[in-house]
């Protein structure tokens, strides 16, 4: 039996992960100024240096401002962050915020639609062979985890064959937000991945080199959970 060993997080880390958390939870609002470097390192227990590594991270993830002889002040993340904060977006609490989700879902018909569409311009039988695997694997699967898991398999030879880099890097970062809520989401996203079929037309149509009906296809395979997330939203809005 082997063990991994047990990484602590730095002190710089600790600092980010903490007023990112307030930005994003609305504590800290856009425009307020954050306390001096010095006054935020004697407030966490922590070094200077730490508190300015993660002041330039923060910077980096467009939550704040840093501007050399004046105060720090929190950015609007919604018009300067970047896709890695979706992740800590999609969960709040222990609990998925359905807004943001359905958010991810939109924004993954719209680039599952042309994905699609490029793969069956240039993938190859090599691929489609894959697909073809992920989706038996989904098939024969009854775990809402699992199957979501088949299914992000099945969309991997997708985006493979299409062969673009821009959306391998999108879809890169949209895996990476909606991974940490398929326990969640599990029931729910059946209305989708509990499909079958649908999945196996898609990789006849890309097989086939269909461009149309590929992205015709995975607009309305993708459309299903985007569909039952919003079912849930408006059942909670109409509970208010």
């Amino acid at each position: 039996m082997t063990f991994e060993p047990i990484v602590r997080q730095s002190a710089s880390g600790a600092v980010f992960e903490q007023i990112t958390a307030r930005v994003l939870g609305g504590e800290l609002a856009v425009g307020d100024s954050l306390p001096s470097e010095r006054h935020l390192a004697e407030a966490l227990g922590v070094s200077r240096p730490a508190v300015r590594e993660a002041l330039q991270k923060l910077a980096h993830s467009g939550l704040v401002e840093v501007r050399q002889g004046d105060s720090t002040s929190v950015r609007d993340f919604r018009r300067h962050g970047g896709p890695e904060l979706l992740p800590r977006l999609l969960i709040r609490d222990g609990q998925p915020d359905w807004a943001v989700v359905r958010s991810v879902l939109e924004a993954r018909t719209m680039i599952g639609a042309q994905v699609a569409r490029l793969a069956a311009a240039r993938s190859g039988a090599e691929l489609v062979a894959q697909m073809r695997d992920a989706v038996h694997a989904l098939d024969t699967d009854a775990d809402p985890v699992a199957m979501q898991r088949h299914a992000l398999a099945f969309w991997e030879c997708v985006v493979d064959g299409a062969d673009s880099i821009a959306f391998r890097l999108i879809f890169n970062s949209l895996r990476q937000a909606y991974e940490p809520t398929m326990a969640a989401l599990g029931e729910v996203m059946k209305a989708e991945v509990g499909q079958t079929d649908a999945y196996i037309h898609l990789t006849d149509a890309i097989a086939a080199r269909d461009e149309e009906a590929a992205e015709r296809l995975a607009v309305e395979l993708l459309e299903l959970g985007t569909t039952a997330i919003s079912t849930i939203i408006d059942s909670l809005e109409g509970t208010r």
